[in-house]
């Protein structure tokens, strides 16, 4: 009864500077979770080993699906074939290694990318894809792959990714 007494005489002016000094020291601030630089590179180095010695990146249309185990209804533009052994792993971050270039197989404006274990690209695509592993959105800027000459595809024109690099969280 003697505190709301008392807030019930001070000024608005006290009340908001009481507000302002007491505010902050009541949020909590709460720390993002870390992991090592050890699992986090076995993190990637597990993605190395699921993606196997048959990968493949995929380049489509639409919008990216919810999850990997979300059918994938995107237009498929390009397969690009990855190396036998997909990439390299340091400090958390894999490194693809050489991407094979690969010839559009439809035109269309490319929004995003899968990883899979094969090119098939009907197992890839289905809801209950056992092969999907990577999925990240595809821009020319901003985005997880990007493209510096644009997102416009066509068909039977030469698909090119110089480099691919993904981070681990938790750092």
């Amino acid at each position: 009864m003697k505190i709301l007494h008392s807030l019930r005489s001070m000024t608005l002016a006290a009340l908001v500077l009481l507000t302002l000094v007491i505010a902050p020291v009541m949020q909590t601030a709460q720390a993002a979770v870390q992991y090592t630089t050890t699992h986090r590179s076995a993190a990637m180095t597990d993605l190395v080993t699921a993606i196997g010695s048959t990968g493949a990146l995929m380049i489509l249309t639409g919008t990216q699906p919810a999850s990997v185990a979300t059918v994938d209804s995107g237009t498929v533009l390009a397969v690009l074939p990855l190396s036998a052994t997909a990439g390299t792993v340091s400090n958390g971050v894999l490194t693809f290694n050489a991407i094979t270039s690969a010839a559009a197989v439809a035109t269309g404006t490319a929004a995003h990318f899968l990883i899979c274990t094969t090119n098939n690209t009907a197992n890839c695509v289905a809801v209950s894809s056992t092969t999907r592993v990577i999925q990240g959105s595809v821009g020319t800027s901003g985005a997880d792959l990007n493209f510096s000459a644009g997102v416009a595809f066509t068909s039977g024109v030469t698909i090119n990714v110089s480099s691919l690099t993904l981070t681990a969280t938790g750092a």
